[in-house]
C-alpha cells in the first residue's frame, strides 16, 4: 500500500508539471487583434507595401498578416522558403506575379523551354475581392497593384512567424537587407 507522503509526493511532482503538459493536451486560450493593433513588420505606414503581423508566435503551425499594397506599387521578388501560404484577397485588385517554374514538374518543362529557345516570361494571377489562392514553398513571387485603390490581402502562412526572402531578381540571390526595395 501506498503511504499518504508519498501519495503526495507524487501528486505535488505531477501539478508541478502541469503547467509544461497543458498545452499540450488542452486548446490555448482564444486571442484577439483588433486592426488598431495591428503594426507594420518591416517599414513603416508610408512605404508603398505594408505587412502588417496579425497572428504572430501564437501558434507553432501557422501565422497571419495583412499586406496592404498602396495604388502603382510593387513588392521585390521574393518567396516564403519552406512555409505554405495562402492569400485571401480582402479588397481590391492586385496581381500575383509568379516564375513559370513555381514547382518541381513546371521547373524541368522551364529547363527544357530554354533549352529548346522559349522566352518565358513571369505569369501573372489577378485577385480580386474574395479570391483565393495557394503559394506552394519557395515559389518566387512579386505582388503588385497596378490600379488607384490600395489592395488588401490576408495571408496566412505555415509557421510561428512568417518568413520572406527577398531575392535580387526572378532567379537571383537573396538580397541583402539595405538593398530592398
Amino acid at each position: 500500500m501506498c503511504s499518504s507522503s508519498a501519495l503526495i509526493s507524487v501528486m505535488s511532482g505531477f501539478f508541478s508539471l502541469l503547467p509544461d503538459i497543458l498545452p499540450m493536451i488542452m486548446p490555448s486560450e482564444v486571442q484577439i487583434t483588433k486592426a488598431s493593433d495591428l503594426e507594420a513588420q518591416r517599414v513603416g505606414k508610408d512605404a508603398p507595401m505594408i505587412r502588417q503581423g496579425a497572428v504572430i508566435g501564437k501558434s507553432d503551425r501557422m501565422c497571419a498578416t495583412v499586406l496592404i499594397a498602396k495604388p502603382h506599387c510593387s513588392s521585390a521578388v521574393h518567396h516564403h522558403g519552406e512555409q505554405e501560404t495562402i492569400i485571401y484577397a480582402a479588397s481590391g485588385k492586385g496581381m500575383y506575379v509568379t516564375v513559370p517554374y513555381g514547382n518541381l514538374g513546371a521547373f524541368f518543362e522551364h529547363i527544357h523551354n530554354i533549352y529548346a529557345g522559349a522566352d518565358e516570361e513571369p505569369k501573372r494571377h489577378e485577385l480580386s475581392a474574395g479570391d483565393f489562392a495557394f503559394i506552394p514553398p519557395w515559389t518566387e513571387h512579386q505582388e503588385i497593384n497596378q490600379t488607384d485603390e490600395n489592395v488588401v490581402w490576408i495571408l496566412i502562412r505555415s509557421g510561428p512567424e512568417p518568413v520572406v526572402v527577398y531575392l535580387t531578381g526572378w532567379g537571383g540571390d537573396e538580397a541583402k537587407a539595405d538593398r530592398i526595395p
